[in-house]
């Protein structure tokens, strides 16, 4: 099913579709020829295009496109207090994410839509010893949408190399709340901080292009930068949270606030350390945590979801079954 009324600069399987236009250099300067399966070849450039529109009383899925290793179940309507919210869930047919690995998800949300998107697992990056892999996620919200994109963590295995950018072009009328985890490795095989280099990159913009927030990460173990352990960078923890809340339904001192009185409430035993603060141009807030406890990261990930949820809609985050 093609997506209505999309416009296209570039055909989709040409590399300038697929490839980021910028590569950090720490990513860059692994660029290589695999002496597997390189870039383009069949399996290695993934694409997931999905369009939302809201048609009488829910969210429906109006626009699929999908190329393998990316693809989607059905969307599903099981939030109670929320029964035209679609439940999306971004699956892949492969392993995991792999050497010379391109993908690319784009999301359209209609005005007035309501939807949720995570991944069925998290994502985890193998081992590279040729090239780099990457991962763009575009996200649109038109007027009044509401959208939530909160994926499974990303694990980067030793030897990786990745990086990933996330753009959120949000309505100045839409809400938009997006996650990202990243932990330091296996950490149940002790592999901690073995990768070569995870990158990111979050940008939100309005829909005139307007850039009005970007965060980006750079950790490199092995880096001249002297390792990712230490102090202002990981501290010697295991998992890195991050939630953006951008939204016009509350102001962004107060979501910031919610933010923060969520994960101060939780146990101090839990060892986390955080912070929250406005967005620019008072746009939203965002939420960034540290931890070493996989479970007590990912509790209070959700602990921050279900406060500002009930702050800017007035429900409960729902519980999540995957399979």
């Amino acid at each position: 099913m093609p997506i209505p009324g999309a416009s296209r600069a570039v055909p989709r399987l040409d590399p300038r579709h697929y490839e980021p236009d910028r590569v950090p250099y720490e990513v860059r300067r692994h660029a290589g020829a695999p002496d597997t399966l390189g870039v383009g070849r069949p399996g290695k450039v993934g694409l997931l295009e999905l369009a939302f529109e809201r048609i009488g009383g829910r969210t429906e899925l109006t626009g699929h496109y999908q190329r393998s290793p990316l693809q989607i179940m059905r969307p599903l309507y099981f939030d109670p207090a929320r029964p035209d919210l679609a439940v999306t869930f971004l699956m892949s047919t492969g392993g995991g994410v792999l050497q010379a690995d391109r993908l690319r998800t784009d999301v359209r949300c209609g005005a007035g839509t309501a939807v949720h998107l995570t991944t069925q697992a998290a994502t985890k990056v193998h081992r590279m010893d040729f090239d780099y892999a990457t991962q763009m996620f575009h996200l649109e919200a038109g007027p009044g949408a509401y959208a939530e994109y909160l994926p499974e963590p990303v694990i980067p295995f030793a030897g990786s190399r990745f990086h990933q950018r996330t753009v959120l072009t949000v309505d100045r009328g839409a809400t938009v709340l997006a996650g990202e985890t990243v932990l330091a490795g296996r950490l149940a095989r002790g592999e901690r901080n073995a990768y070569r280099v995870f990158a990111s990159d979050l940008e939100v913009r309005r829909p005139d292009g307007e850039l009005v927030a970007l965060d980006t990460v750079r950790l490199e173990p092995g880096g001249p930068g002297g390792g990712v352990a230490g102090p202002a960078v990981l501290a010697g923890h295991d998992v890195m949270a991050s939630l953006y809340v951008l939204s016009p339904l509350a102001p962004a001192g107060r979501i910031a606030d919610v933010l923060h009185e969520a994960l101060a409430a939780l146990p101090e035993a839990w060892g986390l350390f955080h912070g929250a603060s406005v967005l620019p141009q008072d746009s939203g807030a965002w939420l960034r945590l540290l931890g070493s406890d996989t479970r007590a990261c990912a509790a209070a990930l959700r602990a921050a979801w279900d406060a500002v949820r009930r702050l800017l809609i007035g429900v409960p985050a729902p519980e999540l079954r995957r399979t």
